[in-house]
């Protein structure tokens, strides 16, 4: 199945930030969405709250109005933050008292935020997740049930 180019496009572009040191979990212009979002903070209006779900005016006017962000609704960049925030080992809404990684910009906490982020973008484009290798060790007769090749992107 063909992935979209929304999706293509966010993936780079948190490949390219994971791999060049730029994602920081609570920078609104480094998270994962403000990768997204082309290292802007616009997004950050469309809510009251780092890691909510939940828009504010500004978001409802931009979501009624069908804005996008390279290709993503209001709603859905909220919803993209959160679960990378989750994936890091955030609780949310981010305050004061939330709980927070030891190490928010560790290699491994980035990367269990990046697995959950992306496994929820391949959602909302109805794709598999691609950074699910399971079908890699499936097997049957001592045999594996898929090529290498049939099972990557």
């Amino acid at each position: 199945m063909k992935s979209s180019p929304r999706l293509e496009l966010a993936i780079a572009k948190l490949y390219t930030a994971f791999h060049n040191g730029s994602l920081h979990p609570e920078c609104c212009t480094s998270c994962a969405v403000g990768n997204i979002c082309d290292n802007i903070d616009s997004w950050k209006h469309l809510t009251d709250r780092h890691g909510s779900v939940i828009l504010n005016y500004v978001g409802k006017v931009n979501e009624s109005l069908g804005r996008r962000i390279n290709g993503y609704t209001p709603s859905e960049l909220l919803k993209i933050e959160a679960v990378f925030l989750q994936g890091c080992g955030y609780s949310l809404p981010l305050g004061r008292k939330s709980t927070r990684p030891q190490d928010p910009t560790s290699k491994e906490t980035l990367f269990n935020g990046l697995c959950a982020a992306v496994e929820f973008l391949c959602t909302l484009d109805g794709m598999d997740n691609v950074m699910d290798y399971s079908k890699l060790f499936e097997f049957e007769n001592n045999a594996p049930v898929h090529e290498l090749s049939s099972v990557m992107l």
